[in-house]
């Protein structure tokens, strides 16, 4: 199949598992860590349950039947104004797509959701050395440069 060919953009639903867990292996091939995207999958169930929330969103790119790339998201109630945020959690292409303009159509798709729901802005982390991430979301937003910090639960 050529890289070459064309790609539809779509947000997944609850009957999407299999489409969503094709999406999970890609993100374990780009971010290397297998382990931690295609190991320990949830049930179907429960992947069900996470598409079927308004508030979780699952952007995928197709070619044909094929997953060649997605992103996951969340839309954040903000409690200071009636409007939301929506937080990208990950974004991947697999690596022989890349190139294309399949994370800015992602993205613009997520725009369009994040309209509908009435959010006020979208937002993404990219780590320091991952130079393609952070000049895609420099070319889409505004950068602000701030410290992450994970606290362990007991």
């Amino acid at each position: 199949m050529s890289d070459q060919q064309p790609f539809t953009i779509r947000r997944l639903i609850s009957k999407d598992i299999d489409v969503f867990r094709s999406l999970l292996d890609v993100f374990g091939d780009a971010f290397e860590e297998p382990r931690t995207y295609m190991e320990a999958q949830p049930s179907d169930g429960y992947l069900a349950g996470l598409l079927s929330n308004e508030q979780f969103m699952v952007v995928a790119a197709l070619q044909s039947d094929t997953v060649i790339g997605g992103l996951v998201a969340y839309e954040l109630k903000k409690f200071e104004q009636e409007r939301s945020e929506i937080y990208i959690y990950d974004l991947a292409v697999a690596s022989t797509h890349r190139r294309r303009g399949i994370a800015t159509q992602l993205i613009k798709h997520l725009q369009s959701i994040g309209s509908e729901c009435g959010a006020y802005v979208i937002f993404v982390q990219a780590d320091l050395g991952d130079d393609p991430a952070i000049k895609l979301y420099s070319k889409l937003g505004v950068r602000e440069d701030v410290l992450h910090f994970d606290i362990a639960v007991e």
